[in-house]
């Protein structure tokens, strides 16, 4: 009898502790809100320390524009490099951009490119899988960031077409989306500080795939949405504030060592609800070496366009 109730006691404290481990498995919902409300209590919690650092750059790159339109998993930070080619004269005002992912073992894999246009009357960039051949004309054309006249306003858009410019499209070819929109404050008074942004992107639906945004007026692009308040099924985030550090007299944010140099250029990106939760950042490694890491809902060409637009000149802005 003794050793029955011994029996029962172990059974009893086993139950126990797989429904403590239930409760503190950190299950995300579908709600976006929800996730990024939840995962502040993971990222609190002692054995989740890590997160979201505590996994990096697993995903398969077989095929690079599916990879580049495709959302980070859940639980996983995706870290990149990006280089900056300004060698040659002509590349002293149009650097190339070069995005790679940084592995586990250490190798880089790379991931995609992009240049500024010539000859536009607004900011221009290409974004192509290609990075020996920037062009709209080839199939490795993914996609395009662009700049309002001011500098301070952009849209990414994916590899489709434009129904203004081509309004008879074929079958086999698709109208183009818009991934995301990025709005800098302008400082018309003048005050020097860190730049503050906002970065509005589509929502995801409940298999984690994101939703799909063709706009076909101006009322239904990203921006004029954001500004009339209709953000049904698109999620706001902003960069994170930096706290003002007495000692050094500057603005600091903490990269957890994956940003060495001090610029202006240096964000982290947050959904309002969440100050813990890293959903990109971006800052100086060296001269023209820079690290951007992105989480879940993010994918890997809404990250390097927004850091594409961290390197345009914003004279309103500055």
């Amino acid at each position: 009898e003794v050793e029955q109730n011994e029996e029962k006691e172990k059974e009893h404290d086993k139950e126990k502790k797989e429904k403590k481990s239930e409760t503190s498995t950190w299950e995300i919902p579908n709600n976006l809100a929800s996730y990024f409300q939840l995962s502040q209590t993971a990222y609190k919690n002692d054995k989740l320390k890590s997160f979201p650092f505590q996994s990096a750059s697993p995903m398969s790159v077989e095929d690079l524009q599916k990879f580049a339109l495709r959302p980070a998993p859940r639980d996983v930070t995706i870290q990149c490099r990006v280089t900056r080619d300004r060698r040659g004269m002509e590349k002293g005002i149009y650097p190339t951009y070069y995005l790679h992912m940084e592995k586990e073992d250490g190798k880089r894999v790379f991931l995609m490119a992009g240049r500024k246009r010539k000859k536009c009357k607004t900011s221009n960039y290409l974004i192509s899988t290609d990075p020996t051949n920037l062009s709209r004309d080839t199939n490795c054309y993914i996609g395009k960031l662009r700049s309002n006249v001011l500098g301070t306003k952009f849209t990414v858009y994916d590899g489709g077409e434009n129904p203004e410019k081509k309004p008879f499209i074929k079958e086999c070819e698709s109208v183009r989306q818009e991934l995301a929109a990025i709005c800098y404050e302008t400082n018309v008074l003048g005050f020097k500080g860190p730049r503050k942004m906002t970065v509005i992107i589509p929502g995801m639906l409940e298999n984690d795939e994101r939703v799909s945004i063709h706009p076909k007026n101006d009322l239904e692009t990203l921006l004029v949405r954001h500004a009339n308040g209709n953000t049904d099924k698109l999620v706001t985030l902003v960069n994170k504030s930096p706290s003002w550090n007495e000692q050094t007299q500057s603005y600091v944010l903490n990269f957890h060592g994956r940003v060495t140099q001090a610029s202006v250029k240096n964000f982290q990106i947050i959904h309002p609800d969440n100050d813990d939760y890293i959903v990109m950042q971006f800052g100086r490694v060296a001269e023209d070496v820079f690290s951007m890491d992105y989480s879940f809902p993010m994918c890997a060409l809404q990250a390097f366009a927004i850091t594409l637009s961290s390197f345009d000149g914003k004279l309103a802005c500055e």
